[in-house]
């Protein structure tokens, strides 16, 4: 793959307190036992403003609600 993978999690207090955290800790995991530090580029976000369906994360430009754990492993198998 040569473009990068963009991922950005929603940290605000919601989506924090929904499961953002360990998501964000899923995701570096994944990057470090898959060897994609130079594929993937993780951030954090303030509040998306869409609280109600979080936890929210944004893969590619692609806003994920309701996210959990399987799905994101889904996600990132695909977009890796």
């Amino acid at each position: 793959m040569s473009n990068k993978v963009n991922i950005t999690v929603c940290l605000g207090s919601s989506c924090f307190a929904r499961g953002n955290e360990e998501h964000l800790n899923f995701i570096e995991e994944y990057v470090n036992e898959n060897n994609l530090d130079a594929k993937i580029d993780i951030t954090g976000s303030r509040c998306e403003g869409k609280c109600a369906q979080g936890p929210n994360i944004t893969i590619n430009g692609v806003l994920y609600s309701n996210i959990t754990r399987e799905k994101l492993k889904e996600i990132l198998d695909k977009v890796r």
